[in-house]
């Protein structure tokens, strides 16, 4: 292998691992507001994080 694609597998590895990165902290921002939106919600009168979701997918929601 020649040095430009010892330079250009290089170069892929480090933006795979920043967009690796990226995706997980992505992941992590979604974590912190769906829990954040699931213990105050109930606090400021809005509707459940599971009618939410049951509403999105066309699920019904009865419980009976």
């Amino acid at each position: 292998m020649s040095w430009l694609g010892i330079i250009v597998v290089a170069l892929g590895a480090y933006f795979a691992f920043k967009v690796v990165k990226f995706v997980f902290k992505l992941l992590w921002w979604g974590v912190v507001l769906v829990g954040a939106y699931w213990f105050f919600a109930p606090m400021l009168g809005l509707p459940a994080l599971d009618t939410l979701v049951f509403d999105a997918l066309g699920i019904s929601a009865n419980k009976s």
